[in-house]
C-alpha cells in the first residue's frame, strides 16, 4: 500500500484555501445566513465531531471561512466583526492566510475561551454554536465567561448552509491489525475496558475519538490526511459487543463479517436513536467532557441518562504500548532512518549551490521515505523552514511563500511518516555553509536539553511536567526560551499527536513504561532562523534502580555537528551524542549503499 510521490498541487490547494480574496464574500454569506436565523454571532472552531488534528475536507470550515489551515484555533464571526484566535504556533502565519481587514487575528492559550469573545457579539445578543463542534466543557466555560454579556445557544452549522461545494464524508477502506502489529487482540481490549466500567459504575461508554475507537477495534483506515483513522462513533456496554457506527456507504458484509466476533455495525444515523435509548433505560453513560460533542450529552440527559464525566476509558490503555506495538515502532525508525540517511546525504550534497526550495525539499523527503513500500503517508504536513521561516513555530510551505534555501542558512526541517509498523516525527535543523556564533550557541543549548530529557532517570508516578524544565534549563540560563511543549504522546500507526502524555506543563499525568513520546525541545529568532532537534523516545524501567523509569531513544538519524559549539558540551553530554550516532551508523549504515553510508558515516563521527 503506497502512494505516489508528494504532489506538487497539493501545496497549491492548501494555497487556494489560504486565499484572503475568499474571506470576505464568505463572511458576507455567513452574517446573511445568521440573520436569516435570527441570532448575532455564530463560532466557528478547527475541530470537526471527533477532535481530530487532522479532519476531512469537508469539515474544514475554519479554513473555507477565514483562509486559515493551522491545526488548531477557532473563529468567531459578530454583525460588524470577527475574530480568528490561534496560539503561539500560528500567530506569525495566521496573519498571512486571511484577511486581517475583516479579521483581527488575536492569541489563544487553548485553556478555553475568554471573555474577550464578547468583543464580537453585541451585549444582550445571541452567540450560536454548533453542538456537534464543541464539547460540554467548552460551552460550560463559553456560558459562564459570557453569562452577564450574552445568550449562548445551540444551532445547525451556518457554516454548512452557505458552503454550495461542501465535500462528502469521507469514504476509505478499513484494514485490521493482526496480533503480530497489535499484540492483543480486541477482544481483550473490550474486556480491559469493560472491567474499567464496572469500577466506575458505569452502564455503557461513549467513544468519539478515531484513536480511540481504531486501537480498540485492532482496525486502521484513510479516512483523513496523514493518520490511519477510520471516522465513526462507538457505544461500548459495560456487558456485550460494542457497536460501531459508520457512514452506511461503507458497511459491507465483508466488514460486518469481519467484526461478527468483536462488535456490532449500525449506520450513524441510528446513534442518537440508541443514544436516546440508553437515557430511556435509566443507563448511567460514561462519557469525556474534554472530547465527547455536546450534542451527544444533551441527547443523553433529555432522554433521561445519568452521565459520568471522566476521561475516556481508552486514552491510558492505548498509550502503554505493548512489546508488540513498540517492535513496530522500532521497525518503522530503522526504515525511516535509511530514508533520512539518504535524504540527508542529498541535501549535503545540494544545499550549498543555493537552488533547493522549500517545496523541492518536502518533495525530495517525501520520495525518499516513499521508496519504502510499507510507508503509506506523511504522519503531518512537513514544517519545511528555511533562513527566516524556520522561525516560524509550525510554518506551512505553499507555492506563495515557497522560499530558494540559500547557503549559509539554518534549515529546520520537521516530518514523519507512517508506516505500516509505525508511526516517527523527527526535526533536525541543518547547517547549509558558515553559522554564527550566536546560531551555534543556541543550538547546542537546545541539543543539551534534547540530550537531559533522553538521559532522565525518574521515578515510576513523574509527569511529563516535572521533566520539562529539564530541557529547557540550558537556554534560560542564557535568557531565552520556547513557546511550545518540549514533547507530545505518538501513537503506534495512529496519531503523531497523542494524549494524555507529555512533556509540558500541559501534561499532569505520570509517565508509564511503553509511553512514546517526542523529545523536541526549540529557539526561535523571529525574522531571522529557527532550532529545533526532536527524537522519539519511549519510557522503560531503569535497568539499574527498582521502581525508577527511563527513557530509549527510538530515532535514528544524525544530528548536525557541524552547529555543535563543542566547549559548551559536558564530558557526559559529548559521550551520549558520541554513543548515539555510533548507534545510528551500526544500525542504518548496513542498509545503505556505498556513498550515503560513507556520508553516513562521517555525518556520525565522534566528536
Amino acid at each position: 500500500m503506497t502512494l505516489a510521490a508528494f504532489p506538487p498541487a497539493l501545496f497549491q490547494s492548501f494555497e487556494e484555501k489560504a486565499d484572503p480574496a475568499n474571506v470576505a464574500p464568505r463572511l458576507a454569506a455567513l452574517r446573511h445566513a445568521m440573520a436569516k436565523a435570527g441570532v448575532d454571532a455564530f463560532l466557528v472552531p478547527r475541530a470537526d465531531a471527533h477532535r481530530g488534528e487532522s479532519v476531512p475536507p469537508g469539515d474544514a470550515r475554519l479554513a473555507y471561512l477565514t483562509g486559515f489551515t493551522g491545526s488548531a484555533g477557532f473563529a468567531i464571526v459578530g454583525p460588524d466583526s470577527a475574530g480568528l484566535f490561534v496560539d503561539s504556533r500560528y500567530t506569525l502565519q495566521a496573519p498571512t492566510q486571511t484577511d486581517t481587514a475583516l479579521v483581527s487575528v488575536r492569541a489563544w492559550g487553548q485553556g478555553g475561551y475568554g471573555t474577550e469573545l464578547a468583543d464580537f457579539v453585541p451585549k444582550g445578543g445571541t452567540l450560536a454554536y454548533d453542538p456537534w463542534l464543541h464539547t460540554p466543557g467548552e460551552v460550560r466555560n463559553l456560558t459562564r465567561q459570557l453569562a452577564d454579556h450574552c445568550k449562548v445557544v445551540p444551532h445547525a452549522n451556518l457554516v454548512d448552509t452557505i458552503w454550495a461545494d461542501r465535500p462528502g464524508a469521507p469514504v476509505s477502506a478499513i484494514e485490521f491489525l493482526g496480533h503480530n502489529r497489535a499484540g492483543q487482540t480486541a477482544g481483550d481490549k473490550i474486556s480491559a475496558i469493560q472491567t474499567s466500567l464496572r469500577s466506575d459504575k458505569a452502564d455503557a461508554a461513549v467513544l468519539t475519538l478515531p484513536e480511540s475507537i481504531c486501537w480498540l477495534l485492532n482496525m486502521r483506515g484513510r479516512d483523513v490526511p496523514n493518520t490511519p483513522f477510520v471516522l465513526g462513533f462507538a457505544i461500548v456496554p459495560q456487558t456485550g459487543q460494542p457497536t460501531l457506527y459508520l457512514d452506511p456507504a461503507r458497511i459491507t458484509d465483508e466488514l460486518t463479517t469481519a467484526l461478527t466476533d468483536v462488535a456490532k455495525i449500525a449506520s450513524t444515523a441510528s446513534f442518537t436513536t440508541d443514544l436516546a435509548a440508553l437515557g430511556a433505560a435509566d443507563k448511567a453513560v460514561l462519557i469525556d467532557p474534554a472530547s465527547v460533542p455536546q450534542a451527544i450529552a444533551t441527547t443523553l440527559t433529555d432522554a433521561g441518562a445519568r452521565l459520568i464525566e471522566k476521561a475516556d476509558p481508552v486514552l491510558l490503555p492505548k498509550a502503554r504500548k505493548n512489546e508488540a506495538e513498540l517492535a513496530g515502532m522500532r521497525e518503522a525508525h530503522t526504515l525511516d532512518g535509511v530514508a533520512l540517511a539518504k535524504f540527508l546525504a542529498w541535501f549535503d550534497a545540494n544545499a550549498p549551490q543555493g537552488e533547493l526550495t522549500e517545496i523541492g525539499i518536502v518533495t525530495a523527503l517525501e520520495a525518499f521515505r516513499r521508496q519504502e513500500e510499507s510507508c503509506v503517508d506523511a504522519s503531518f504536513d512537513t514544517i519545511s523552514g528555511a533562513g527566516p521561516n524556520g522561525a516560524i513555530v509550525h510554518y506551512r510551505v505553499t507555492t506563495k511563500t515557497d522560499r530558494t534555501l540559500r547557503p549559509g542558512e539554518l534549515m529546520l526541517l520537521d516530518s514523519g511518516a507512517q508506516y505500516l509498523s509505525g508511526t516517527t516525527d523527527i526535526t533536525r535543523t541543518l547547517s547549509t555553509g558558515s553559522s554564527t556564533p550566536e546560531q551555534r550557541d543556541r543550538f547546542t543549548r537546545v541539543l543539551k536539553g534534547m540530550i537531559a530529557i533522553s538521559t532522565a532517570r525518574f521515578p515510576q508516578g513523574t509527569s511529563g511536567a516535572q521533566l520539562d524544565v529539564l530541557a529547557r534549563q540550558f537556554l534560560w540560563q542564557d535568557g531565552v526560551t520556547y513557546s511550545h511543549g518540549t514533547g507530545h504522546g505518538v501513537g503506534a500507526y495512529l496519531g503523531v499527536h497523542e494524549g494524555p502524555i507529555g512533556i509540558s506543563s500541559r501534561y499532569p499525568t505520570p509517565l508509564e513504561e511503553g509511553n512514546v513520546l517526542s523529545n523536541e525541545p526549540g529557539y526561535y529568532k523571529a525574522g531571522e532562523y529557527g532550532i529545533r532537534i526532536e527524537n522519539l523516545i519511549t519510557v522503560r524501567a531503569s535497568t539499574d534502580f527498582p521502581d525508577y523509569l527511563e527513557f530509549e531513544t527510538l530515532t535514528l538519524a544524525p544530528i548536525d555537528t557541524r552547529l555543535i559549539e563543542p566547549a559548551l558540551l559536558s564530558p557526559a553530554e559529548r559521550n551520549w551524542l558520541n554513543a548515539y550516532h555510533q548507534r545510528v551508523y551500526d544500525e542504518i549504515g548496513p542498509k545503505l549503499d556505498g556513498p550515503v553510508r560513507a556520508w553516513l558515516k562521517a555525518a556520525t563521527a565522534a566528536l
